[in-house]
C-alpha cells in the first residue's frame, strides 16, 4: 500500500526513459486534493478500481472502473477521486517517446489529453503490457525492450474509445495566462518567488493575479508553491539516497522540522515514514 499521490513533479532517473509503477490507497483513503499542474514527462495512467474525474484542457472526464487516462508533456492537468480503496499503474513517460509514436496518423489522439475506456480483449492486453512495463522498469530501467513495450501500450491506448467529456469551469481553460508563474516555480522550486515577481511573470498586477491564480488553480500561488515543493520531495524522498535535511533545504523550506511538519499535513505521514513506506514497496 502506498500513499503516494496520483501526479507530481517528476524527474526522471538520468538515462531512464519511464517510470512505472503500481499504487493501491488505503480502504478509509480521503478523496484526492486539488493540484492543477503539469510536468515534462508524458503520463498514463491504467485504472484498476476507480471513482471521480480526470480535468484536462478545460473538460471534465468522468473516471470509472479500468478506464485509461493520458497527458501529453506539459499539459495541465488534475484528478478529483472520490473517497475510498483505488488502485492504478502510473507510467511517466520521456516525452520524445511520445512525440515520435503521435507523427503517425493512427496515434495523433496522442497529441493530447484524453480519458479513454477500452473493450475486454483490449484491457487484457494493456493489464499485461503494464504489468510487463513495471516489472521491467523496476528491474532494469535502461532494458532497451522498455521502449518497445510502451510503444505497444500507447498503441492500445490510442486505439480504445474515447470517454467524452463535459466543459470544465471556463476559467480551467484560463491557466495559460498564469504559466509563466508556475513555470518560474519548475525552473528553480528552491527559490523565493514573491506574489508581485509572479504577477510580474504574468504581465499582471499582484492583485489581478491572486484572484486570477486562486480561481484557476484552487488555492493561492504561495500555497500552490508549498504543494509543489512538497510533491517534488516526496519524489525525491522516494527514489533519491540525499539525506531529509539536504531536500528540505534544497527545496526552500526554512528548516527540517518545518518541512516534516508540512509534509506531515500534506501526506499524512512524515518524510521518514514516507521513505519507509516507499523502500518497502
Amino acid at each position: 500500500m502506498t500513499l503516494r499521490p496520483i501526479c507530481e513533479p517528476v524527474e526522471l532517473p538520468l538515462g531512464a526513459s519511464v517510470i512505472a509503477e503500481r499504487v493501491v490507497s488505503a480502504v478509509d483513503a480521503p478523496a484526492s486534493g486539488q493540484f492543477l499542474h503539469f510536468h515534462d514527462v508524458s503520463e498514463l495512467v491504467l485504472f484498476g478500481r476507480v471513482e471521480g474525474a480526470f480535468i484536462a484542457d478545460g473538460r471534465k472526464h468522468p473516471l470509472s472502473d479500468d478506464a485509461v487516462a493520458f497527458s501529453p508533456s506539459m499539459r495541465h492537468h488534475d484528478f478529483a477521486l472520490a473517497p475510498g480503496r483505488k488502485d492504478w499503474a502510473l507510467i511517466q513517460i520521456d516525452p520524445y517517446i511520445v512525440e515520435s509514436l503521435a507523427h503517425q496518423p493512427s496515434l495523433s489522439r496522442l497529441n493530447r489529453p484524453f480519458c479513454a475506456m477500452p473493450d475486454a480483449a483490449s484491457r487484457r492486453r494493456i493489464e499485461v503490457l503494464g504489468d510487463w512495463l513495471i516489472d521491467v522498469a523496476g528491474t532494469d530501467p535502461f532494458d532497451p525492450l522498455i521502449g518497445r513495450i510502451v510503444e505497444l501500450l500507447l498503441c492500445q491506448i490510442a486505439a480504445a474509445p474515447e470517454v467524452a467529456g463535459s466543459e470544465a469551469t471556463s476559467d480551467a481553460t484560463q491557466v495559460e495566462r498564469l504559466l509563466p508563474a508556475v513555470e518560474q516555480l519548475r525552473r528553480d522550486p528552491s527559490a523565493a518567488i514573491s506574489l508581485e515577481n509572479a504577477a510580474a511573470s504574468c504581465n499582471l498586477s499582484p492583485a489581478y493575479f491572486s484572484r486570477r491564480f486562486k480561481r484557476v488553480f484552487g488555492m493561492n500561488f504561495t500555497d500552490y508553491a508549498r504543494v509543489y515543493r512538497l510533491h517534488l520531495a516526496a519524489r525525491r524522498i522516494a527514489t533519491s539516497g540525499a539525506s531529509l535535511s539536504e531536500i528540505a533545504y534544497g527545496l526552500g523550506f526554512s528548516s527540517p522540522s518545518h518541512f516534516s511538519a508540512r509534509f506531515h499535513e500534506r501526506f499524512g505521514m512524515t518524510p521518514r515514514q514516507y521513505r519507509r513506506t516507499a523502500q518497502a514497496r
